[in-house]
């Protein structure tokens, strides 16, 4: 079938659920992808940082192949060892002890927040609400959208659940005003995705994590998007020298394969019983396989150091950029999580650079989201770039027009 055809069956059957472009993908290599006409597209989106390592890794190909001709699914009535295995990894390059799999970022923050809540009831306390950060994104479930700090993905589905507060971003003053008694964590992006790439102050998560300390509360770091390498160490956190007591995982973890994880420190841990949590297809043989090949090529020497260094060259381009083009605000970001902020809406850019063969993301209405694959080469930022320029100047003509 060809993509017209593709997109009026797409039209006809599926819900209606994303704006999506007029675009269908039916191929990818590292930083490349192919439409159904066999149009090439540089992919600065990468799933939205779920390939982490390009389309088609080698690795994770054979792992996932091996993994399939071997066993797909056993459940969890019984031990899995690629699931122990990727358990025990991530522990070990980490603050946590133990590992609860599931299957998305939601799943994972879901569970985030039924472990806290569990973790207060065993100790016999009547902590239960969490703090939360405007322009947080923390998920789609009913309470996960619910944590999520902003209001337009409240609508139409109230009431929500009871036990949400939520502060400005970046305030710690504003978050000690609003622990209370029933108070159990604060829950955080380290650095805000969905919320326009917006980065904490150098002390902010610190002086968070002291905080919670002194209030005896739980601090919880959603590094779903900024996890396993995206900012140029395996975890965000670890730029602000702050551990936590629960953290979460997804998008890049499975290479392209859905998988999520809650990791907590032993204490907390613990509050998960036989039979308190559970997910049918969380930490299967195949999605933790593609973990395993994920993780050994993030953790190969100076794969991360590259990381950083091909994130300082893009935003070197990017604030070049910012002086061609007036309305550029500012580039932010860590690694190859970057933003650029305009004083216009975005939507005119990607679509200009859809047409000339770049995929970008915008996000909160003016931020232009660059999420390439951690392993992007310098060629592919410099054609980004040439692209992007073209892009913007159409865009110009249009808003000084």
């Amino acid at each position: 079938m060809d993509s017209k055809e593709l997109l009026s069956l797409s039209e006809r059957y599926l819900m209606a659920t994303y704006r999506r472009y007029p675009l269908v993908v039916v191929r990818g290599d590292g930083s490349r992808v192919w439409d159904a006409e066999g149009r090439e597209y540089l992919d600065f989106v990468s799933g939205l940082a779920v390939c982490n390592l390009g389309h088609s890794h080698p690795g994770v190909v054979e792992a996932l192949k091996d993994q399939a001709s071997r066993l797909l699914h056993i459940s969890n009535l019984y031990h899995i060892e690629p699931q122990i295995r990727l358990a025990q990894v991530l522990c070990n390059h980490s603050f946590a002890d133990r590992v609860f799999f599931c299957n998305s970022g939601a799943e994972a923050n879901e569970g985030a927040i039924k472990l806290v809540r569990k973790y207060f009831h065993d100790r016999g306390e009547g902590r239960y609400r969490i703090i939360t950060a405007h322009g947080s994104f923390h998920g789609r479930t009913l309470a996960t959208l619910t944590a999520t700090g902003q209001e337009r993905f409240h609508r139409g589905f109230e009431p929500l659940p009871d036990g949400f507060d939520y502060v400005p971003f970046n305030d710690v003053e504003a978050l000690e005003g609003a622990i209370g008694p029933e108070t159990a964590a604060v829950m955080l992006e380290p650095i805000q995705g969905e919320g326009g790439v917006n980065l904490p102050s150098p002390d902010y998560l610190r002086e968070v994590r002291s905080l919670c300390e002194r209030e005896g509360i739980l601090l919880i770091l959603d590094e779903v998007q900024t996890g396993i390498g995206r900012t140029g160490r395996l975890f965000a956190c670890e730029h602000y020298g702050v551990e936590p007591d629960v953290m979460t995982l997804a998008k890049g973890l499975g290479g392209g394969v859905p998988i999520g994880a809650v990791l907590a420190r032993e204490e907390v841990a613990k509050a998960f019983t036989p039979g308190s949590h559970a997910s049918t297809f969380g930490g299967n043989p195949l999605s933790t396989r593609a973990g395993l090949a994920v993780m050994e090529a993030v953790l190969e020497g100076g794969f991360l150091k590259r990381v950083e260094e091909m994130g300082t060259y893009l935003m070197e381009g990017l604030e070049a950029l910012r002086g061609t083009f007036g309305f550029i605000k500012e580039v932010r970001g860590k690694g190859l999580m970057v933003g650029m902020e305009l004083t216009v809406s975005g939507g005119a850019v990607v679509e200009a650079c859809l047409e000339r063969g770049l995929l970008i993301n915008c996000t909160a209405e003016k931020v232009l989201r660059f999420l390439p694959p951690l392993t992007v080469s310098r060629e592919e930022v410099d054609r980004m770039l040439c692209i992007l320029e073209e892009a913007l100047s159409v865009s110009r003509m249009g808003v000084e027009g």
